[in-house]
């Protein structure tokens, strides 16, 4: 299976497949973590040739994508000798590639690279239409660059591997596409008509879509932001060792829903289907807020916020979206005042 991605700047595939072997006429990296190397890297060097390969190993986990980990990537390509013809491979999850894309992308001004998640979040969202970055003390993903790799292998015979946590997590990615664009694509999620691979596929097709319309989150691009708004904040509250991407996102979009329902738009019904589907998946479905003035000041922090207000994503029902600005303070405290310690 293949879904084409066609931006303004680049075009590439993302197959989704059994790893082809990979032919590449230059130095080459790998940037990895220890988990995914000790588990797969033999997988990966079996299908790949290079003219010299390099492995890079970075610590595992959110609070390591920081400017400490990109400096230790870049020092090993200057001490290896990489040029502007070299190829960085992000073999990892969604902390290893937005890593990966955001040092090939200031490395010598830009050079290639190749997107292998090994996790259902990012094989779904992260690894799909070139948003790469790093955290910082103020909040996630807040230093980095909007760069499209070459192109990207979704092999599901990496989630052979992956935990039940994190494989909950790329399918509260899976959710959140269907919710926002979908309606049929939910039902069949919630039916379980569908293989994971058609899942996946799906996700992909819906993303690509709305990348190739608004590459740089000015438009359209930002309603994937659903349940990212308030997942985001959480995951700052809890320093990113709490809950996995996914999972917080999960909880952000039942912070959304209510946030409809507070507004009049999306039903009791639609929201109790999504908050069902959610814990089906074994995802976090409450959140304890201990300061709701602290936490509203967090949305702040958040790159997504323009000229001091605050961009919340919202389903006005399920397969339909709605974006909405200016609402007044107190009626988004009254929400998270729902869900106050």
């Amino acid at each position: 299976m293949k879904v084409t991605v066609n931006t303004p700047n680049k075009t590439y595939d993302i197959i989704i497949d059994k790893l082809p072997q990979i032919t590449i006429d230059s130095k080459v990296a790998i940037i990895t973590n220890p988990k995914v190397s000790g588990l797969h890297i033999n997988y990966l060097t079996n299908k790949l040739k290079a003219k010299e390969l390099h492995i890079i190993t970075l610590p595992d986990g959110e609070e390591y994508k920081n400017w400490q980990s990109i400096e230790y990537a870049l020092d090993r390509l200057f001490d290896a000798k990489f040029d502007r013809n070299s190829t960085l491979i992000a073999f990892g999850g969604g902390v290893i590639g937005d890593m990966t894309g955001f040092a090939a992308s200031i490395f010598l001004r830009g050079i290639k690279f190749i997107q292998i998640p090994t996790t259902l979040l990012a094989m779904v969202d992260s690894s799909v239409g070139g948003k790469t970055g790093i955290n910082n003390k103020y909040g996630k993903n807040l230093i980095g660059s909007f760069y499209q790799p070459e192109a990207v292998y979704i092999d599901t015979h990496f989630l052979s591997t992956l935990d039940k946590r994190e494989f909950a997590a790329g399918m509260a990615e899976i959710i959140k596409m269907a919710v926002m664009f979908d309606k049929e694509f939910f039902e069949n999620i919630k039916k379980g008509n569908l293989t994971l691979e058609e899942m996946i596929k799906r996700s992909v097709e819906l993303k690509a879509e709305v990348v190739n319309q608004d590459e740089k989150e000015k438009g359209i691009r930002s309603v994937l932001n659903y349940g990212h708004t308030f997942g985001h904040v959480i995951e700052n509250l809890t320093n990113y060792k709490t809950y996995l991407h996914g999972e917080a996102v999960a909880i952000g979009m039942i912070m959304a829903n209510e946030l409809s329902r507070e507004l009049g738009l999306l039903s009791e019904k639609e929201a109790k289907e999504i908050k069902e589907l959610l814990e089906k998946h074994n995802l976090p479905t409450d959140f304890k807020i201990d300061d709701v003035d602290d936490f509203y000041n967090h949305f702040f922090l958040d790159k997504k916020t323009a000229d001091n207000k605050i961009k919340f994503i919202i389903p006005e029902k399920i397969g339909q979206y709605k974006i909405v600005k200016d609402l007044d303070e107190n009626l988004v405290k009254k929400v998270l005042k729902k869900f106050e310690r």
